[in-house]
């Protein structure tokens, strides 16, 4: 036997090592670009073609992903994303908080007021500023809901078996005012929250009380408002202006029409609701019937409102935590 012969025997007979996931020992033609002594105009021309949008992978490439003609895969991301996430959560239902971002913490809409006074007493007769500090002054007045808000926040945060049971969640539009101080609510029992911002023409900066993993940007307003309602057990309407109006009307509009099944509505602080939209009105011309003013129902208080969502989903035989009382313990109670 020739010693070429052992040789090839040995080699066949061995078993070669794994590869290398990434690196090789000898480089593949294409690892590099033609190069200029073959052709000195070759590297401008692969600079070229490497600029070229066309050459952007697809998922990469923002203005192809930005044409009319990709609006269907823009709209399968921006529902997908969250959905894997509060999927991964373990989140199963949610309860969704809205209201105004104009509604400040209490403290922050006193110093709102006091600031206007300085600037009246320097300018006094002012209309303008006059006009501003009224409704300084109404929206200092609304600004206890910051603190029911964010009780309510607490008291759905330490639901269940506690902060982490992530069953059930508060859900709202991440925003500031009413938004902030129910996130902050559950922040302040450390529990988990959810908040749904949307891109803007100017900046939304989400409130510093969401959970980082959970809070979400979103491009399109149909598939955050289809968020806000996939999970939905309640719908708590605080006071607010065109934004709540629509999420509060929407979600009626789906439920009057059995589109969604029915869930809790409850508009918190009823003196503000009943002269913002008179129901009653709408039921007297006829333009609503009798039943869809039993869509929704007033409250005042966060104890209220929360021992109204349970009450009614016991009531409905959907338990919100099966095995568990809902309820957040009495701190009084041994």
């Amino acid at each position: 036997m020739s010693g070429r012969d052992g040789a090839d025997m040995v080699t066949r007979g061995a078993r070669p090592p794994p590869a290398h996931p990434h690196r090789r020992r000898e480089p593949l033609p294409w690892h590099a670009p033609k190069p200029a002594d073959e052709d000195p105009d070759a590297p401008r021309r692969v600079q070229a073609i490497l600029d070229s949008p066309t050459y952007r992978p697809a998922d990469r490439d923002v203005d192809f992903l930005d044409l009319d003609a990709t609006r269907g895969v823009r709209l399968q991301i921006d529902y997908r994303k969250p959905e894997l996430l509060l999927d991964r959560y373990g989140v199963e239902h949610t309860i969704v908080v809205f209201g105004s971002t104009r509604i400040r913490e209490p403290v922050a809409a006193q110093r709102r007021v006091e600031a206007l006074l300085v600037r009246l007493r320097d300018a006094p007769g002012d209309a303008e500023l006059e006009q501003r500090l009224a409704v300084a002054e109404r929206l200092l007045a609304k600004s206890r809901y910051y603190d029911v808000a964010r009780e309510l926040g607490r008291l759905i945060g330490a639901a269940g078996a506690g902060p982490d049971d992530h069953r059930v969640m508060l859900m709202t539009g991440g925003g500031p005012g009413m938004m902030e101080a129910a996130n902050r609510g559950a922040f302040d029992v450390r529990a988990h929250s959810i908040g749904l911002n949307i891109t803007l023409p100017h900046e939304q900066y989400p409130n510093p009380y969401i959970t980082p993993e959970l809070c979400f940007r979103f491009h399109y307003f149909a598939i955050r408002k289809l968020h806000f309602l996939l999970r939905a057990r309640a719908l708590v309407a605080f006071p607010g202006g065109y934004g709540t109006f629509d999420e509060l009307f929407e979600t009626l509009t789906l439920i009057q029409t059995r589109k969604i099944r029915p869930v809790p509505v409850i508009l918190a602080g009823e003196r503000y609701w009943r002269r913002a939209v008179d129901v009653d009105f709408l039921v007297e011309e006829g333009v609503i019937d009798p039943e869809d003013r039993d869509l929704f129902w007033y409250a005042d208080s966060a104890e209220e409102i929360w021992h109204g969502i349970l009450e009614w989903h016991e009531a409905n035989g959907t338990p919100l935590f099966p095995g568990h009382d809902a309820r957040a313990p009495d701190p009084a109670e041994p």
